[in-house]
C-alpha cells in the first residue's frame, strides 16, 4: 500500500492577499513615517539626521529577528510564529507612539523590526512550501502587488495623519493595523507546513545549517543579487526626506504623491516580471534588469556630480530615481525564487538567511547615506549606484556557480 501523502495547502487569492497585507507591515512601518522625519529631529532633540539613524535601527532589527525566524517557522510552523511576531510589532509600534526619549524611540524601533522580520520572512516560506519554478514566481509577483501598494499610500497616508495631529498617531495606526492582521490571520490562513514537515534543531544545529546554505553557490549569488537591490532600494529611502522636502523642496503632501508614483513604477516591473517569465528565462530578464539599474544609476551620479540632478533639475532627478527602481521590480521576484530553488527542504531557513542579507544591507545603506552631506543629490545617487554595482558583481558570482552545477550534472 501507498502511504497517504497530505495534500499541499493552496493560497488562493484571498489568501494571497492576506500574506500580502502581512507583509506590507515592513513597507508601512518603513515608509509611513518618512514624511515625519524633521518633525522626528525637532520631536526627539537629536539633530538633523537622527532620524535617519531610526530607519537604520528598523533595518538592523529586521536583519536580526530574520535570523531567528526561520527556525522557529520551520519548527514551529508558519502560522504560530508570524501570530507571535504581529504581537510584538504592535506592541512596539505603540511604544514609539508613547517614547519621548530618542534612545527609547530606536529600542523600539529595533524591538518591532524583531517582531515585523516574521511578516516578511514566512510569507515567503509559505509561497516556497505550495510552490516553486515558474509557479513560484507567478506567485510572488501577485504577493509583490498585494504588498507594493503599501509603499504607494503609506507617505501619503502618513502625511495625511500628519496633517490632523501628531507623528505619533502614524505608530498607533500600525499597532491597530498589526491587531487587524492578528485577527484576520488566526480565522483565514492555513499553516502551509504539516505538523511531519517541521524540522527540530538544537541551536549548533541551525547554525549548521545557516552554514550550509550560505555555502551553497547558487543560493549566496543570488541572494546577493537580491540583498544589493535592496541595497539600493533602501539608498533610496534613506536619501529621500531629505532629498526631496529639503533639496528639491516638495511639500511632505507632494513626497507622497512622488512616492506612491514611484512605487507604482516598482509594481508595474513586478507584474511585466510576472508575464515575461513565461516567455524567457528568469535569468535573462534577471541579468537584463541589473544591466538596466546599473546604467542608470552611473548616469545619476554622473549628473549629480556635474549638478544637473538636483535642485535644478528636479523632473530629470525623479525620472532617474523612478527608473532605477523599476529595474528592482525585474530582480527581486526573481532572485529570491532563483535563491530557493535548491533549498525546498528548509525554505524558512534559506528565507530567513536572505532576510538577513537584505535587511544587514539594508542598514548599512541608510547609514551610508546618512553619514554624507546632505547636498544636492549626489548621496542618494552614490548610495543607488553603490547597491546597483554590487548586483553586476553578484551576478557573475551567480553565472560561475550555475556553470559549475551544470558541469557536476552533466558529469554525474
Amino acid at each position: 500500500m501507498r502511504a497517504h501523502v497530505p495534500a499541499l495547502p493552496t493560497l488562493t487569492f484571498p489568501l494571497i492577499v492576506l500574506l500580502g497585507l502581512v507583509t506590507a507591515i515592513g513597507p508601512l512601518a518603513t515608509d509611513m513615517y518618512l514624511p515625519a522625519f524633521p518633525q522626528l529631529d525637532h520631536d526627539l532633540a537629536h539633530g538633523p539626521g537622527a532620524a535617519q539613524m531610526t530607519l537604520a535601527a528598523w533595518f538592523l532589527g529586521l536583519a536580526i529577528g530574520q535570523f531567528s525566524q526561520g527556525p522557529l517557522s520551520d519548527r514551529f510552523g508558519r502560522k504560530g510564529p508570524l501570530i507571535v511576531g504581529l504581537g510584538i510589532f504592535g506592541l512596539a509600534s505603540a511604544g514609539c507612539a508613547l517614547a519621548h526619549d530618542y534612545g527609547l524611540f530606536c529600542f523600539f524601533r529595533f524591538l518591532g523590526a524583531l517582531g515585523g522580520s516574521a511578516c516578511a520572512v514566512i510569507p515567503r516560506a509559505s509561497v516556497r512550501d505550495v510552490a516553486t519554478g515558474r509557479k513560484g514566481a507567478h506567485i510572488m509577483a501577485q504577493l509583490t502587488l498585494v504588498f507594493g501598494v503599501m509603499p504607494i499610500l503609506a507617505p501619503t497616508l502618513g502625511s495625511l495623519v500628519m496633517q490632523f495631529g501628531s507623528w505619533r498617531n502614524i505608530f498607533w495606526f500600525a499597532a491597530v493595523y498589526a491587531a487587524l492582521a492578528i485577527v484576520a490571520t488566526q480565522i483565514m490562513l492555513p499553516d502551509t507546513l504539516a505538523p511531519e514537515r517541521r524540522i527540530r534543531l538544537a541551536a549548533s544545529d541551525i547554525l549548521s545549517r545557516y552554514r550550509t546554505i550560505l555555502a551553497e553557490p547558487v543560493f549566496l549569488s543570488n541572494a546577493l543579487i537580491t540583498s544589493f537591490s535592496s541595497f539600493v532600494m533602501f539608498a533610496y529611502l534613506g536619501g529621500a526626506p531629505v532629498l526631496f522636502e529639503q533639496v528639491l523642496g516638495f511639500s511632505p503632501s507632494g513626497f507622497g504623491i512622488f512616492f506612491g508614483v514611484n512605487a507604482s513604477f516598482f509594481i508595474l516591473g513586478t507584474q511585466i516580471n510576472g508575464r515575461l517569465i513565461h516567455h524567457f528565462p528568469m535569468p535573462a530578464i534577471l541579468e537584463a534588469a541589473i544591466l538596466w539599474s546599473c546604467v542608470l544609476s552611473v548616469v545619476f551620479v554622473v549628473l549629480a556630480v556635474m549638478g544637473v540632478a538636483g535642485p535644478h533639475h528636479p523632473l530629470l532627478t525623479c525620472a532617474l530615481i523612478t527608473s532605477t527602481t523599476a529595474a528592482l521590480g525585474f530582480i527581486g521576484p526573481n532572485g529570491t525564487v532563483l535563491s530557493f530553488s535548491r533549498h525546498g527542504q528548509h525554505a524558512g531557513s534559506a528565507s530567513a538567511l536572505l532576510g538577513t542579507l537584505q535587511f544587514a544591507l539594508g542598514a548599512l545603506s541608510s547609514v551610508l547615506v546618512g553619514l554624507m552631506p546632505q547636498h544636492g543629490a549626489l548621496p542618494t545617487a552614490i548610495g543607488m549606484a553603490t547597491g546597483a554595482l554590487c548586483m553586476a558583481g553578484s551576478n557573475i558570482l551567480r553565472r560561475q556557480a550555475t556553470d559549475a552545477n551544470e558541469h557536476a550534472e552533466q558529469e554525474a
